[in-house]
């Protein structure tokens, strides 16, 4: 069967698209990084040898293995050789705590860790407490060499019928709040993603570049479609703009997918618009807030669509906004995607009646692409669902939002980040929105405090725009006093805290929760 009548049917697997590409053009290449290049016919192979490796350890389908590692095309290769063998993979992120990676291998219950000499050293101090053997993707004499673990050449596994409700992988979320939770995402799932795509212009011609981390769920919803549907993958272990730009030109990229803080540094980059970037179809965001003006700017002068993504990586609901067919509304995250049904709910569960615009409350979603659950943990699973009246199941978000008569959603505020100041709901995303109006403010991120007077007051902390001197061009109060003029009585800043650069998670989010641990002001607010 062709790759496009298997991508027609209700269900299929990856590794069936990659082995018909493999067929179609084996030499075409696949994965590109820095001056290595892995064509179709050898990544079909090279997948078989990992399926066929993991079946001789015994490693059975729906069985988990972990990666541990920075990108690499070894990474690549284990994570889609172990989905054709059906077992599931645990991508971890090298930059949690060790005792966090330690947690999330216990819970993944993998026997198989796969890593490289950088994150092996980093987890020397806790190997005795991961019972999980080491793999060393670069052949690190901290485990097991990853070219002798691998079954030789030709080697081809037996054939697995894999079925959707099967786990596809653990993806654990970002653990800032505690313990990471696994989400676990089914082959189904997977696969409505890749057919989800096909309208965004990924095809046999594409050249999708990668910016962000093998392990992040905001990548493999670009780099699976790119590739099973016969397209190049760049790769890049780490993101820098201007060597971006550079790979960019390089190999004429059509599509990208980047979170907002990355797309902020390109367009804020002297050389941006020196670079040829008219080959882009496509450019993808999602991960954390996108600001209208930073859209805007992306229209205006880099070549190609822009398509915002609003979801989870548990699923549920997904809204999208093509930003280059609807300028009027930058300011939300679009319209929910076909077959999928976004409602709002209030504090007590119940749904906020429909057609009412401009209510608020937390999303909840349905859709053909949810997870199972969280991994070992059906309380935890528990909590984000959603039972609609008729006994339909969605996900809660934890975000606050309202719909406008379009249709459209308009993003308020994570409702953990809400901040009650005096019995009154306050929303940090109006009052970031007025303060990244002012010339001198680069970035900004508003969080709640304890106050004696309020029970919870908001804080901005503010990264300035420095003149030539590296001088800030405007004080804390200076701009506390300028944005309280603009705001309401109730949403008024009690400080205005300058710092260096916001806190971040490795795809670009605020965390916010070290804001807040962090800040200890002068006198009681």
């Amino acid at each position: 069967m062709s790759p496009a009548e298997l991508i027609e049917q209700p269900f299929g697997t990856y590794g069936e698209l990659i082995r018909a590409q493999a067929r179609r053009r084996p030499n075409h290449p696949a994965l590109i990084q820095d001056r290595r290049s892995v064509s179709f016919a050898t990544l079909d192979a090279m997948m078989d040898r990992v399926a066929a490796t993991l079946q001789r350890d015994g490693i059975r389908a729906t069985e988990a293995v972990a990666i541990c590692a920075r990108t690499s095309l070894e990474y690549a290769a284990v994570f889609l050789g172990a989905l054709r063998a059906g077992v599931a993979v645990a991508p971890l992120a090298p930059s949690s705590t060790a005792q966090s990676l330690v947690d999330m291998a216990a819970n993944a219950e993998a026997r198989l860790m796969f890593v490289d000499a950088v994150t092996a050293q980093q987890l020397a101090a806790v190997r005795s407490d991961i019972a999980a053997r080491f793999i060393t993707l670069d052949d690190d004499a901290a485990g097991e060499p990853f070219s002798r673990w691998l079954a030789p050449a030709g080697a081809v596994p037996k054939r697995v019928d894999i079925r959707p409700e099967w786990p596809f992988n653990i993806i654990y979320s970002s653990g800032t709040t505690g313990t990471p939770k696994g989400i676990v995402q089914p082959h189904g799932m997977r696969w409505s993603h890749v057919q989800r795509a096909r309208p965004q212009g990924y095809g046999p011609d594409a050249v999708t570049l990668i910016a962000t981390p093998l392990y992040s769920n905001t990548t493999l919803v670009s780099v699976f479609p790119t590739i099973t549907l016969g397209g190049t993958v760049i790769l890049m272990a780490k993101f820098d703009a201007a060597k971006y730009l550079a790979l960019a030109e390089k190999h004429h990229a059509t599509h990208t997918m980047l979170v907002p803080v990355q797309y902020q540094r390109l367009m804020s980059h002297p050389d941006f618009d020196r670079y040829d970037l008219s080959r882009f179809r496509m450019k993808l965001c999602t991960s954390a807030p996108f600001s209208a003006a930073l859209k805007a700017d992306i229209l205006r002068r880099w070549p190609g669509g822009l398509v915002e993504y609003y979801g989870m990586t548990e699923g549920g609901g997904t809204c999208i906004l093509a930003a280059h067919e609807h300028p009027d509304k930058l300011a939300t995250v679009g319209a929910p995607a076909e077959g999928h049904d976004i409602r709002l709910i209030d504090e007590a569960g119940h749904e906020v009646a429909r057609g009412e615009i401009g209510a608020i409350g937390e999303i909840v979603g349905h859709s053909p692409a949810m997870m199972l659950g969280y991994h070992r943990q059906p309380d935890k699973t528990r909590e984000a669902e959603w039972f609609a009246p008729d006994g339909k199941r969605f996900i809660r978000t934890g975000d606050v939002g309202r719909f406008d008569a379009d249709g459209f959603l308009t993003l308020m505020d994570r409702k953990k980040d809400m901040v009650i100041s005096g019995g009154f709901n306050v929303y940090p995303s109006d009052l970031e929105a007025v303060l990244i109006r002012h010339p001198a403010v680069s970035e900004v991120a508003v969080v709640g405090v304890a106050s004696e007077r309020w029970g919870e007051t908001p804080v901005a902390f503010v990264v300035p725009r420095v003149d030539a001197g590296g001088t800030a061009q405007c004080t804390a109060e200076q701009l506390r006093e300028w944005a309280n003029e603009r705001l309401g009585k109730t949403q008024r800043l009690a400080a205005v805290d300058i710092v260096d650069a916001l806190p971040r998670s490795a795809i670009g989010k605020v965390l916010k929760r070290e804001l807040r641990d962090n800040f200890h002001p002068a006198a009681p607010l």
